[in-house]
C-alpha cells in the first residue's frame, strides 16, 4: 500500500494547477500513494479550500490563469502553520522560488515534476538537501530561460530587454529567433 511513506495521520492534500490533464494525473498518483486529495484549478478555488479545509499538504502551481499561486500559499500558511507546501513553477524562476519560500512554501520544483519528486519534496525533513536532479537544465537552457523571462517582464520589448541584459539588440534578436536549447 503506502507504507513506504510516513504521511502522519492527516493525509489531506490540496493540488492547485490550471493544467487540467496534469492535475488529474497528479491527483490519481497521489491518491494511490495514500493522500486524501482535493483539487482546484484557480487561485479563487484554491484559497476557498485553504480557508475552509486547510490541508496538511499542498502542491500549488505558481502561474494560474486567474493570478498567482503565492496568494494560495499565503492563505494556507495563515490558516495552518504546519502545512507542507511545494510550489511548482514552469519557469525555473529563481526570484519567484525565493518569494515562495519566504512566504511559507516548504520547497519549490520546476515543471515537469513527477509524483515521486513531489512526494520527496513534501516529506523531506527540514534541512535535508534534495538529491541532485536526474536531468537538470543545461547551462545554455538556464541562460535561455532567463533571457525569455526578462523579455516577458519587459512586455516583449527587444530594445528594453537588451538594455536590461546589457547585450546588443541584434544579439538578443538572434537568440530570441532560435529554438530553446535542450
Amino acid at each position: 500500500m503506502h507504507d513506504e511513506y510516513d504521511l502522519g495521520s492527516d493525509t489531506s492534500l490540496l493540488l492547485v494547477d490550471d493544467d487540467e490533464p496534469f492535475l488529474r494525473r497528479l491527483a490519481k498518483a497521489m491518491e494511490k500513494r495514500g493522500f486524501a486529495v482535493e483539487t482546484a484549478g484557480t487561485v479563487v478555488a484554491g484559497k476557498a479550500i485553504a480557508t475552509a479545509r486547510p490541508p496538511a499538504y499542498a502542491v500549488i502551481d505558481l502561474r494560474l490563469e486567474d493570478g498567482n499561486g503565492l496568494d494560495v500559499v499565503e492563505v494556507l500558511r495563515e490558516r495552518r502553520g504546519d502545512a507542507r507546501i511545494v510550489v511548482l513553477t514552469g519557469y525555473g524562476a529563481i526570484a519567484t522560488a525565493v518569494a515562495a519560500v519566504k512566504i511559507g512554501a516548504t520547497d519549490y520544483l520546476s515543471k515537469p515534476a513527477d509524483a515521486n519528486d513531489i512526494i520527496q519534496a513534501l516529506l523531506a525533513n527540514a534541512g535535508d538537501l534534495p538529491p541532485p536532479p536526474e536531468n537538470p537544465m543545461s547551462a545554455d537552457r538556464v541562460r535561455w530561460e532567463h533571457i525569455q523571462r526578462v523579455y516577458e517582464l519587459c512586455d516583449r520589448n527587444v530594445s528594453e530587454t537588451a538594455r536590461r541584459l546589457n547585450m546588443h539588440r541584434r544579439t538578443l534578436q538572434r537568440i530570441l529567433a532560435k529554438r530553446s536549447p535542450r
